[in-house]
């Protein structure tokens, strides 16, 4: 029964993943086509990408609100229901107001989901599989953004494409809503003893003697909002741990590199949408191989070691970006290479000699830098997917107590939303008034601050249950280090009293 259970779970880690990684990478060819289809300017092309970042930042506000009062597992019918919707809206779509108005529910409904996925995973697994199969719901994005690549890449020279692009979303979704059916309502019980195990589910911890842990009452705890900036059971702490992660995941560049993957590799020097599309066909292979590394270790070498190193590997891959653009200059009228095909452009000035994916008489200089750009690039996608992508909201899903959960996720994740919306929204134009070279060479700055941040502030919560993280939350403060600053941040496992 828990082994059926458990697989049920998966399946929906998984699919909710798959669902939300499918939409979040689609628009990169479908915009390719679009742009042609409807004639889109610039700033028209930022507004449709960045509508499903308006709808999932709205979604974030609610979503909370929605998950703790009507259940996770209510919040996720939910929002298959309205993607549902979202995606026969964009499949029927004859003009750009409805275009923005489906990408609008479906970043809505993606967003509910994966707040409401997270938490229900996370607290009805054991803690030693929590890393495990909460990581999985990342691996459903990277292979949701893979599959959105390769059918970008098969539909690229269809007539009309993106509607079969969009149109194909439904599958999953009916899925994950028939699956999500079978499974309990209420996944954690918060006045029962050792609220990580109800209803049998969950296997007890044992300590290091072989012998079963006893565990201690929990007692419901209730919390308001605004308890999440008070220095009640140490929620500032918690807050402020959120946030970081939430907002450095995004300044890092990530949104850019995979909204506009096609568009990028047209700027270094793949001349035709379809070689574009492929090279970030290539991308998608990256972050799965990377997140299943990131499965692996979850539970083993931690959180907080495969932050550090994805933000190293990170900053370095954006950098070299920016400095083999600064070299040649993709992006700027007069190269050698086409610079980003921006709205104003003729047809005839974006139509290349697709022969080669590359410029017609690149010099070897050039070529080495193009595929430098391309490895980099790989290597950006892989470091995100091993770190940021799936512990970002491992961590999320853990330090918050049970009563506020759904809210603290939705605060932070809406903090994340505005972020994406943000970046995403501005692209193109800052890269048309500053260069790609100067974009990712913030972004590789950025990436160095965010490794102090989870180097001083980020706590290690492998191996603890829920429980035990949110006791050692509430009873200890950290240790300062001797200028000021938190030693490691890493917490030991709560001693439990064996009295009765």
């Amino acid at each position: 029964m828990l082994e059926n259970l458990a697989s049920f779970y998966q399946n929906i880690s998984l699919l909710g993943g798959l669902m939300f990684g499918y939409e979040l990478g689609i628009i990169s060819g479908a915009l390719l086509q679009l742009q042609m289809d409807f004639h889109l300017s610039c700033f028209e092309q930022e507004i449709l990408v960045s509508s499903l970042l308006t709808g999932a930042l709205l979604a974030s506000l609610v979503g909370g609100i929605l998950i703790d009062r009507h259940g996770r597992r209510r919040a996720i019918l939910v929002s298959n229901l309205i993607l549902l919707c979202g995606s026969l809206i964009l499949t029927l779509a004859g003009s750009l107001i409805w275009l923005v108005f489906g990408r609008m529910t479906v970043g809505f409904a993606i967003s509910v989901s994966s707040m409401a996925c997270c938490i229900y995973v996370s607290e009805m697994v054991a803690a030693h599989q929590r890393g495990l199969l909460v990581s999985l719901y990342e691996a459903g994005i990277t292979m949701g953004i893979l599959l959105s690549y390769a059918l970008n890449y098969i539909f690229s020279d269809m007539t009309e494409g993106w509607r079969y692009m969009f149109g194909l979303a439904l599958a999953p979704t009916v899925i994950q809503f028939l699956s999500i059916l079978l499974l309990p309502t209420k996944p954690v019980v918060l006045n029962r003893w050792h609220c990580d195990s109800q209803k049998g589910l969950l296997q007890l911890q044992n300590n290091e003697d072989g012998e079963e842990t006893k565990p201690e009452p929990c007692t419901e705890k209730h919390y308001s909002f605004l308890d999440l900036f008070r220095s009640r059971d140490n929620m500032k702490s918690r807050t402020l741990v959120g946030l970081g992660l939430v907002l450095f995941q995004q300044f890092t560049g990530q949104p850019n590199v995979l909204c506009y993957a096609s568009k990028i590799f047209r700027s270094v020097g793949f001349q035709n949408d379809s070689s574009a599309v492929l090279a970030s066909v290539g991308l998608g292979v990256m972050k799965v191989i990377a997140t299943l590394v990131a499965m692996v270790f979850a539970d083993k070498a931690g959180r907080r070691v495969l932050l550090i190193a994805g933000c190293v590997v990170m900053s370095v891959s954006v950098t070299a970006i920016g400095l083999t653009s600064w070299t040649v200059p993709l992006d700027k009228p007069g190269s050698s290479q086409p610079k980003m095909d921006l709205p104003n452009q003729s047809n005839e000035e974006t139509v290349q000699n697709t022969s080669s994916p590359f410029s017609d008489t690149p010099n070897k200089e050039h070529m080495i830098l193009n595929w430098i750009t391309l490895l980099s690039m790989m290597a950006f996608v892989s470091a995100f997917s091993i770190g940021f992508g799936p512990m970002t909201w491992l961590v999320l899903s853990e330090i918050y107590p049970a009563g506020i959960r759904g809210r603290a996720f939705s605060f932070c994740n809406s903090f994340n939303w505005a972020a994406n919306l943000l970046i995403s929204l501005s692209f193109l134009d800052l890269i048309g008034t500053y260069s790609l070279s100067w974009m990712f060479l913030l972004y590789g700055v950025v990436g160095v601050s965010a490794v102090i941040f989870i180097y001083l502030l980020v706590p290690e919560t492998k191996g603890q249950s829920l429980e035990e993280i949110d006791q050692q939350f509430s009873r200890k403060r950290r240790r300062f280090g001797r200028r000021g600053n938190f030693a490691h941040a890493q917490y030991q496992r709560v001693e439990h009293s064996s009295a009765s």
